[in-house]
């Protein structure tokens, strides 16, 4: 009787009982709370001048990130094999939501876009959501069906789940966050296991869609314009990208200071938001984006040493995913605002002002604790 009870202390915590991977949890916590004070340097003129109020995007940012929190602590307190099973109905809420913001009276139009549900106290980007409805069932999809997936018509599923949400996220429109689903789609598959020959077949079409994509809306065709030479039209849409150049350039090695940063008074569009890591640049300088892309590389390893040593093949495809959705939507920000790609409008995960990002990504962290708690390497997960 003794021998079993001191054989059960002796056994590694797993299931209810696991221990949560304290690097992510650490770094995760670091990153939401320096995004909070980011927020509240790079957007409170632009707050005082727009809404009367130099705290606005300070408070919106501490209620996403609170109620972000809740979420990751909910989901890492849950079991993440539910989510398996609630598949289809987290699929279906998220289609219906991307339908709901084009319904008059639900779906706020700004900018004009209609990207946002009217919520009580936030708005709602619906297509935060999508990205990890898509992780989810495509990891589901491929831990059932992982011997399809070498088959062209074993992609299909998932092809059909991705591009229909593109679609959807296109029509709003929002071209960034269609690129960001469609680059999703190819690493899930990737993970997944699909072949080259494949990649190439579906590829092949859809980069063809991308010329017409830009022809079709003028606004798309400036912006390749003004990535090509933003100095051709200064004032224009070359104007974002030539302040971001100023922005990143004026912080030298060390930066300006916290607070110190010239360019959010009004010079920089979206300083708080899409184009924030120019502001950090500003005020911290090169190191200290040197330190924040460390902290986004230690978040992205924990999330694949996660999924490493996940106990089924649902939990390893989710935490991929998850990894695949944080790597692919920083380095598309970061290639943005120092002028790698064309001018897009991407958050900074769990940095820009959004509180629909904020919350998504900490419940992605909250997923990812869960899968780390049900682990049979959960303490390998607290350790290292």
């Amino acid at each position: 009787m003794r021998a079993a009870r001191a054989d059960k202390k002796s056994r590694p915590a797993f299931g209810r009982y696991g221990k949560i991977d304290m690097p992510l949890l650490i770094v995760t916590a670091a990153l939401t709370a320096f995004g909070v004070l980011a927020v509240h340097s790079a957007g409170h003129y632009g707050g005082q001048m727009n809404y009367g109020d130099r705290y606005h995007y300070l408070y919106k940012q501490l209620i996403g990130a609170a109620a972000g929190s809740a979420a990751a602590v909910a989901l890492a307190l849950t079991d993440y094999r539910v989510l398996q099973k609630l598949r289809y109905v987290i699929l279906g809420i998220s289609f219906a939501l991307l339908i709901l913001v084009f319904v008059p009276g639900i779906g706020v139009r700004n900018y004009g876009a209609r990207r946002w549900i009217n919520l009580p106290f936030f708005t709602l980007q619906a297509s935060e959501i999508s990205k990890f409805a898509l992780i989810i069932f495509c990891a589901a999809y491929m831990a059932r069906r992982n011997g399809k997936m070498t088959t062209l018509a074993g992609l299909l599923p998932i092809l059909g789940v991705g591009l229909s949400m593109c679609v959807l996220i296109i029509l709003e429109p929002n071209m960034s966050i269609t690129i960001c689903v469609a680059l999703l789609m190819f690493a899930m598959m990737f993970i997944g296991g699909a072949r080259l020959k494949h990649f190439i077949i579906i590829a092949a079409p859809l980069a063809a869609a991308v010329p017409i994509l830009i022809l079709t809306e003028p606004y798309r065709l400036g912006r390749l314009l003004a990535f090509l030479n933003p100095w051709a039209s200064p004032l224009g849409e070359g104007f974002q990208l030539i302040q971001s150049y100023y922005s990143l350039g004026s912080g030298g090695l060390f930066g300006l200071g916290l607070f110190n940063s010239r360019q959010k008074y009004l010079f920089l569009p979206f300083s708080e938001s899409d184009f924030i890591l120019s502001i950090i640049g500003e005020e911290f300088g090169f190191v200290g984006c040197l330190i924040l892309l460390a902290a986004y590389a230690v978040l992205i390893w924990r999330a694949v040493r996660i999924a490493q040593n996940s106990p089924d093949r649902f939990g390893c495809y989710l935490a991929a995913g998850i990894a695949a959705v944080i790597a692919i939507q920083t380095l598309v920000n970061i290639a943005v605002v120092t002028g790698s790609i064309p001018p897009t409008g991407l958050p900074l995960p769990f940095i820009s002002a959004g509180s629909s990002s904020l919350i998504v990504f900490l419940g992605g962290v909250g997923i990812l604790q869960s899968i780390c708690r049900n682990s049979h390497k959960s303490i390998e997960c607290f350790a290292r």
